[in-house]
């Protein structure tokens, strides 16, 4: 049997959760169809989802079809749990995005469309709400087209219907096997319709349909056409890999770790490895859970192309590959706002750690850490809507209540040019040398790590160990305090003692060597920014530019229409955060406006947010920079601005070699 992983994706209110109950009526995996406003809905099933009417936790449901099995998963479509939706692509074989046949392609959807064609995954298109006052699935195909894919193609209402000469056209422009045909008068009906399915697989087409799953319109042929142009390839005679998609806890705490088997079969008690080299872990399979809503069977076994869950796994966490499969996967969207979290007693600090451990690793862009030089505990998040939910989520699980701080602007830092730095950790009965070259790197790439240092210099082991530090998280700034990105690291050179190196000594001696070179760098504020796209009336066009720029974006020339204007850009977000509504404003409600997380750049306003941050390096614990030398069985401390002509080791550049003069 052909097991397919469909993933639904939609802006708010685009009516998924209810495509997505028809769905499952229509094969009968559900003997009635529930609905949200009726919050009685088989998918969205958490008290939570059902008092507010969104799907905020990706669940997953099977049904089958004719000679294919179906794993759905239905995705968060508000934008602060984009996380969750992520997540969910890693293991898709196709995406259907649901589209309002009345507000057509809104924000949230664009942002939908990029990762979807980021992750390369295979598209279908269902214009719904078709029975609503004002809409119009012509105009939304036309938006579909100008702003998602010119190669979205609306397939006949009728399956199996003759292919028209429009229709072959269409596809025969995109394909050059298929042209040479058209253009010779010999393509038939046989022809597009096996084409269609290997070029929706690759990409090149992306089907579109329509209806009104409320009133059960255009679902039973869009389930024809699904059947008729999805396959998957799947071997389960390969050994057993897989990829974590989700982590869960249920009532008592366990932790079910949600996989895709992408190759070969894992059986019940089965030793399963997982993570990164040199440190991969394995762990025995304990239970392996087949999940069909909130219910589960246990299973012997998992084969290729399932969607299925285990208990035993302590660590896996959303990306890793497991088995065969390695290396773990990021998203790309990423918070860029950060809280504290309040709480006061009988909540105590230890019970809250453990609540917030088992949520961070549901969902690790939660980024929990515990500030020491605040003592607060913070996260990261995407906005407001997500701290309230998880104030409820809190209360409901766990019993305890919190709240939490207003959200702020999640901050970070770097440099420009070139540094070194090099830190020293020499209490007495420890040894450690570290000499690290600092330099900028390009925006987006996190840490990076490069390793130079000979092992005749310095054992392989401990090159490891200061590789494994400098990406370790918790590095930050000495501006803010914000933490440190876009850094490429290169390890020059390191020294170790036969005796007294031990334990931690090259985290802190890597920790000061990277502090040090900080100290002695240009350092960088940056700031998150978004990616925009307004369209208004050309009217607007005029004070809409100087709206932006006097809140420190940037933007293309507009593209300008007769009636029409579209503006693209990048502005802050800490000044475009609810630019929505004063955009409303100012067009009288015929603006619409997009946005896209797109990354960090140099702050529009950095001395005030400095200043306002009021961050002071000195009374950080966590931040020294300053090395610990042994003299006459003591230790004693250096201040980095002494400290390159007490170290052991001097690396003297000529040209781009680095050498070594040893003391």
């Amino acid at each position: 049997m052909n097991n397919v992983t469909v993933g639904l994706l939609a802006h708010v209110d685009a009516g998924k959760t209810t495509f997505a109950e028809q769905l499952l009526f229509h094969t009968e995996a559900i003997r009635r169809r529930g609905r949200v406003d009726h919050q009685d809905s088989f998918m969205d099933t958490h008290e939570i989802e059902k008092t507010r009417g969104i799907t905020v936790f990706a669940d997953q449901a099977e049904f089958t079809y004719k000679d294919s099995r179906y794993f759905l998963l239905d995705t968060p479509g508000h934008v602060d749990f984009s996380p969750e939706m992520e997540r969910c692509l890693q293991v898709l074989d196709y995406a259907v995005v649901i589209l309002s046949a009345v507000e057509g392609v809104q924000s949230h959807t664009e942002t939908l469309w990029q990762l979807l064609r980021q992750h390369r995954i295979p598209v279908l298109f269902f214009i719904n709400k078709t029975d609503r006052a004002g809409s119009d699935p012509a105009r939304v195909l036309k938006e579909i087209h100008e702003l998602l894919s010119p190669d979205a193609m609306l397939l006949p209402p009728q399956p199996g219907a003759a292919w028209t000469d429009e229709e072959m056209a269409f596809l025969a422009e995109r394909n050059e096997t298929l042209l040479e045909r058209y253009l010779e008068g010999k393509l038939t009906d046989s022809d597009c319709s096996s084409a269609l399915r290997t070029m929706v697989k690759r990409g090149g087409i992306f089907p579109c349909m329509q209806g009104s799953a409320l009133l059960d319109q255009g679902v039973e042929e869009f389930l024809h056409y699904l059947d008729a142009i999805v396959f998957t390839e799947y071997d389960y005679r390969l050994p057993f890999g897989g990829r974590v998609y989700k982590i869960r806890h249920d009532a008592r705490g366990t932790r079910i770790t949600y996989i895709k088997a992408l190759q070969g079969v894992l059986k019940n008690r089965d030793s399963l490895a997982y993570g990164l080299e040199p440190e991969r872990s394995s762990e025995r399979v304990t239970g392996i859970r087949k999940y069909n809503g909130t219910d589960y069977s246990a299973a012997d076994w998992a084969a290729a192309g399932e969607l299925f869950a285990v208990v035993g796994l302590s660590g896996a966490l959303p990306g890793t590959g497991v088995g065969e499969c390695t290396g773990i996967l990021e998203g790309g969207l990423t918070p860029t706002l950060k809280s504290k979290v309040l709480f006061e007693p009988p909540v105590h600090l230890k019970e809250l750690m453990l609540v917030f451990g088992q949520l961070g690793a549901e969902d690790p862009s939660l980024n929990v850490s515990w500030e020491e030089s605040l003592q607060e505990l913070h996260i990261q998040v995407m906005g407001g809507i997500q701290l309230e939910i998880l104030e409820q989520i809190v209360a409901e699980r766990f019993g305890l209540r919190i709240a939490f701080g207003p959200p702020e602007i999640l901050y970070k830092e770097t440099i420009t040019g070139r540094v070194y730095g090099c830190g020293h950790f020499e209490p007495l009965g420890h040894y450690a040398e570290v000499h690290l070259l600092l330099e900028a790197g390009e925006r987006g790439s996190g840490i990076t790590f490069v390793n130079k240092c000979h092992p005749d210099d310095l054992a392989v082991g401990y090159q490891n160990q200061i590789g494994q530090h400098v990406l370790e998280s918790g590095h930050h700034g000495l501006l803010t305090g914000s933490p440190l990105t876009d850094l490429k690291v290169t390890l020059l050179s390191g020294r170790a003692h036969n005796k007294h190196t031990s334990g931690g000594d090259f985290r802190e001696a890597t920790h000061r060597a990277l502090r040090h070179g900080l100290e002695q760098a240009e350092n960088v504020l940056l700031e998150p920014v978004y990616e925009l796209r307004i369209r208004i009336e050309s009217g607007d066009v005029g004070k809409v530019m100087s709206d932006i720029q006097q809140a420190g974006g940037s933007f293309e020339p507009p593209d300008l229409t007769e009636s029409k204007a579209v503006i693209t850009g990048t502005a802050p977000v800490a000044s475009f955060m609810n630019y929505g509504a004063r955009l409303a404003s100012m067009t009288q409600g015929k603006g619409s406006l997009s946005l896209r997380v797109s990354g960090y750049q140099p702050c529009h306003q950095a001395e005030a947010v400095i200043q306002q941050r009021g961050y002071n390096k000195n009374a950080d614990p966590a931040y020294t920079s300053a090395s610990i030398f042994c003299a006459k069985g003591e230790g004693y401390t250096v201040p980095w601005e002494e400290a390159a002509r007490h170290m052991h080791i001097t690396i003297i550049q000529r040209g781009n070699t680095n050498h070594e003069r040893n003391h």
